[in-house]
């Protein structure tokens, strides 16, 4: 049963290279895939007595997971921030900048959302442009987020697990490390190509400025309540949703918000304003038809990691396997398995009887789950839910990005782990 993971993920990695990579194209398709996949994979849960851990990883896990992307591609799809800068390496690196500091405030999803068409449209006259994008993956998808619970959903669930609010900020000695060297490397990196780029297209870039600005703000006020919502409406606040024999819909009831947060952004937001910003469902389609075969086929391999758990034992370890698995599994469970394991070692035990525990667990070991979870959900387009977003939407503006793999061997693997390598041993 692990098998159908396995095919999932290479579906998604070798059909673009393919003859029939424009039929992959189609959302439809992906949903057949994932359907072919899962469905197997569901029924096999069913008739061996799984069945709650299929209810809980489809209904509690993905549709949480993929409405709160939902709520933030919708309430940010509404801000349109227009404008043509220069698209200079440090006009870009300012943008990417921005996006790394709102990112943990606003959640990764939110930060890129708001910004990625910013930047498109800034480096729209560039020839060279896949760089950009794949760095604005890095630095405002992913690293941004670690400081607070907003910022990705694996810190948000060992929130829930009592990590407090504030702790998350100690953490930002890896935050500021990890992002000023993905910064300064992709202000080196971009200067590189902007010596290369044709003088005309340069040309045409200053003189086809325009002012930045912003319309569609009522998003701001429907953006501020999904980030209520995530923090207040769950079991910490409201007892009643944790309840052992709570209904599906009360135990639901942060998303029911979220529906209503994305009804009404729709219905307060002009039509103008999402025309002006290339608003399309497409990418978040995507995403939901990808994911729901990721993540029904991925239970068995869940399962299998909580009943075999990997032999780690010092934070560098979890740092590397919380890391590894996350890039290629949803890093939001992959966090819970190492939570897991963490609680059952003896460091995790003498804090715990020392009083410095965190979340149940040595701090070091929290410390290295979360930057695994975080870092490292950049390595893939699938390590995270926005890198997919972000890669549709450049390819929507005519972006020819690399492939699964190609993202992997020319960006992730030779640039963003030797990053990680370092921080790792500055901090654990």
């Amino acid at each position: 049963m692990l098998i159908p993971f396995a095919v999932q993920l290479l579906c998604i990695a070798v059909f673009p290279l393919t003859k029939i990579g424009e039929w992959w194209e189609h959302n439809l398709h992906k949903l057949y895939i994932s359907l072919l996949l899962g469905v197997p994979v569901g029924a096999w849960l069913c008739l061996n007595g799984m069945s709650h851990e299929l209810e809980h990883q489809m209904i509690y896990d993905y549709v949480p997971f993929i409405l709160l992307l939902m709520a933030l591609f919708v309430t940010t799809g509404g801000i349109c921030i227009r404008g043509d800068m220069r698209a200079t390496p440090t006009t870009n690196t300012q943008i990417m900048a921005l996006g790394w500091v709102l990112a943990s405030f606003m959640g990764t999803t939110g930060a890129a959302m708001l910004l990625i068409r910013l930047l498109l449209q800034t480096i729209s006259q560039r020839q060279y442009k896949a760089h950009t994008v794949m760095f604005f993956i890095a630095i405002v998808a992913n690293c941004g987020g670690l400081l607070t619970p907003l910022g990705d959903p694996p810190l948000f669930l060992l929130f829930q697990k009592g990590a407090p609010f504030g702790w998350f900020m100690s953490m930002l000695p890896e935050w500021a490390v990890t992002g000023v060297l993905l910064l300064g490397i992709y202000w080196l990196v971009d200067n590189y190509y902007y010596k290369k780029e044709p003088w005309h297209l340069l040309s045409a870039d200053y003189r086809e400025q325009t002012k930045v600005t912003a319309t569609g703000l009522i998003n701001i006020l429907w953006l501020l309540c999904v980030v209520a919502s995530t923090m207040f409406i769950n079991p910490s606040y409201i007892p009643a949703m944790g309840a052992e024999d709570a209904p599906w819909y009360l135990r639901l009831l942060r998303e029911w918000a979220f529906i209503l947060i994305i009804i009404l952004s729709m219905l307060t937001t002009k039509q103008k304003v999402r025309k002006d910003n290339s608003f399309s469902w497409t990418p978040i389609l995507e995403v939901a038809c990808v994911f729901c075969g990721i993540f029904a086929t991925m239970t068995p391999a869940l399962m299998f990691l909580e009943q075999h758990p990997l032999p780690v034992e010092h934070p560098w370890e979890f740092v590397y396997a919380t890391g590894s698995l996350s890039a290629f599994l949803d890093n939001a469970p992959t966090a819970m398995v190492f939570h897991a394991t963490a609680t059952t070692l003896p460091a995790s035990t003498a804090a715990v009887a020392a009083g410095t525990a965190v979340a149940g667990i040595s701090e070091a070991f929290l410390r290295a789950i979360c930057m695994g979870a975080v870092f490292f959900g950049a390595m893939t387009y699938i390590g995270n839910g926005p890198n997919f977003m972000v890669k549709s939407i450049a390819e929507e503006s005519g972006i020819k990005m690399p492939s699964f793999f190609g993202y992997m061997l020319k960006f992730s693997i030779i640039v963003l782990l030797p990053i990680y390598v370092i921080v790792q041993l500055l901090f654990l």
